[in-house]
């Protein structure tokens, strides 16, 4: 009988234990990962090929050297953002 509570108290332990290990390396939502938050209009975007594509499309129109959207900065996201609302789809 003793042996019994110890091994379900181990188990019971061991459970507590890396449940939390284990929900933090879930991985996030796919949607969650591609969305984008937009300041200046309080709003998420879904970034996918067409947002991508008009990303490429704003830098050729301000004449820019092509990079990606992360690595802009937030003057020049928050102007792509006032464009993007400005040429939908």
């Amino acid at each position: 009988m003793r042996r019994t509570h110890r091994y379900l108290a181990a188990l019971l332990v061991t459970t507590a234990l890396t449940a939390p290990v284990a929900i933090v390396a879930a991985p996030a939502h796919q949607e969650d990962r591609d969305r984008v938050y937009d300041k200046e209009h309080k709003d998420y975007h879904r970034w996918d090929d067409k947002e991508d594509a008009a990303w490429k499309r704003f830098l050729a129109e301000k004449h820019r050297k092509e990079h990606e959207f992360a690595k802009a900065n937030e003057k020049e996201q928050a102007e792509y953002w006032d464009w993007r609302h400005s040429h939908p789809d």
